[in-house]
């Protein structure tokens, strides 16, 4: 078997997490290849590591602040004790997710509109409480908890 087919197959049974070290590797070893150097070897896998793994963040910050979006948009259509859906769906269709969103209050605030709402995720058993805010003509979150892992890709 050849060594292409090879590392995408090691790619894809990888997952995501390790496609940035697996790309960087590639590319090291080739540059240290052809170039017949180690050192230059090891800075080209590092490059490529870093530059894949910003893509990638990058890439997942934008499909968090869609689905944040959705969020907020289905929390600025409802009148409190309301409840009605919400969906997200991506460009690629990986991860695309859908709930229930009930308005719990609106808080009365001179500096914005802001709403409190739970919020659920289809096929888990557990809700949220966030807030989102008028930004202009749209809704934006307003939740301020980057470093809670238990929303996942939510946060």
């Amino acid at each position: 078997m050849k060594p292409l087919p090879l590392l995408s197959l090691a790619a894809l049974l990888a997952g995501c997490g390790q496609v940035a070290d697996l790309t960087g590797a590639v590319a090291g070893g080739g540059a240290a290849l052809v170039s017949s150097n180690p050192a230059v070897g090891y800075a080209v896998g590092i490059g490529v590591r870093a530059g894949v793994t910003a893509g990638m963040q990058t890439v997942m910050r934008g499909r968090q602040r869609a689905e944040q979006d959705a969020l907020a948009a289905a929390i600025g259509g409802l009148d409190p004790g309301e409840a009605g859906p919400w969906a997200v769906r991506h460009t690629i269709p990986i991860g695309n997710r859908q709930g229930e969103v009930r308005l719990v209050r609106i808080i009365d605030n001179p500096l914005a509109e802001c709403r409190e709402a739970l919020f659920a995720v289809q096929g888990e058993s557990q809700w949220f409480l966030t807030t989102a805010c008028r930004q202009g003509a749209q809704w934006k979150w307003a939740a301020a908890e980057p470093a809670t892992e238990r929303w996942g890709s939510l946060q």
